[in-house]
């Protein structure tokens, strides 16, 4: 006959039994340490610094002009430069980006380049104190400086054994200032001149131009932290003044830039 009194006792005892497994499951979980994760490290983990540096070895300057000033009529007409050269490919960058998300990022950068301009022209308008039928020869050398402030936005295309293309685009502002202006003169006929030269320095002017510009490239992960990137720029600085006197101002058509750059993405922890 079955013992029901040792059977029940069997059945309290494993009831509390697991009980008290529970209870110090439960005791363990509670006194288990919190686990929290930083937003703001989260975000930190996001921004991160570049350096780029720059060959610019196709320039477009387009058109530039000048219009000289006639006392003896008292007109102003207009002229393009007969020849121009545009030097100094090199720039270089550095900025401060943040990864939105795996696909989009956006950063700020400050671009800076210098430049040097060289053009020769002829005029029928006679250079100051000449008398017709001359006209007047010009050789011009200058220099320039550009510094530019854009922001840009990409979309990473995604990632392939530790490369990834990119499309971006930027909108921003530079600062060109032209300097070492030098310009001599002489009064010539279209062969040649045919009297004395002289040479004069007019004055270098500076202002703040639009720009845009268009990007394709691709990143390689050196590290978790470190990428490598290499890629084609293609910028457009708005026109503007360049230099002058009381009878002869020129202006540029603006420059057109086509870059190879590569430079560092480090992310910040």
């Amino acid at each position: 006959m079955m013992n029901w009194r040792h059977i029940s006792v069997n059945l309290l005892m494993l009831s509390l039994s697991f009980s008290g497994s529970q209870a110090m499951a439960d005791d363990t979980l509670l006194d288990a340490p919190e686990v929290t994760i930083s937003a703001a490290e989260t975000a930190a983990q996001r921004f991160y610094l570049r350096g780029d540096l720059g060959y610019s070895g196709w320039a477009d300057e387009g058109n530039p002009s000048f219009d000289v000033f006639n006392p003896a009529t008292g007109t102003t007409n207009g002229h393009a430069f007969d020849a121009t050269r545009f030097g100094n490919p090199l720039s270089g960058s550095l900025g401060v980006g943040y990864q939105i998300s795996d696909m989009v990022r956006t950063d700020v950068t400050v671009d800076y380049f210098e430049g040097r301009f060289d053009a020769d022209s002829f005029t029928a308008e006679p250079c100051a104190g000449a008398l017709p039928p001359t006209g007047c020869r010009y050789e011009t050398t200058a220099r320039f400086s550009a510094l530019g402030i854009m922001a840009n936005g990409y979309v990473d295309l995604g990632t392939l054994a530790g490369f990834t293309p990119y499309l971006g685009a930027g909108l921003g502002v530079t600062h060109l200032r032209w300097n070492d202006i030098s310009q001599a003169e002489c009064a010539a006929l279209p062969a040649g001149c045919v009297g004395a030269e002289s040479r004069t320095s007019p004055g270098g002017e500076s202002s703040w131009r639009f720009t845009y510009a268009l990007m394709a490239g691709a990143s390689y992960d050196l590290t978790d932290r470190l990428k490598f990137d290499v890629g084609y720029r293609y910028s457009q600085i708005g026109k503007g003044d360049m230099f002058g006197g009381s009878t002869f101002q020129a202006k540029d058509d603006g420059l057109s830039r086509h870059e190879i750059r590569a430079g560092l993405r480090l992310s910040l922890w």
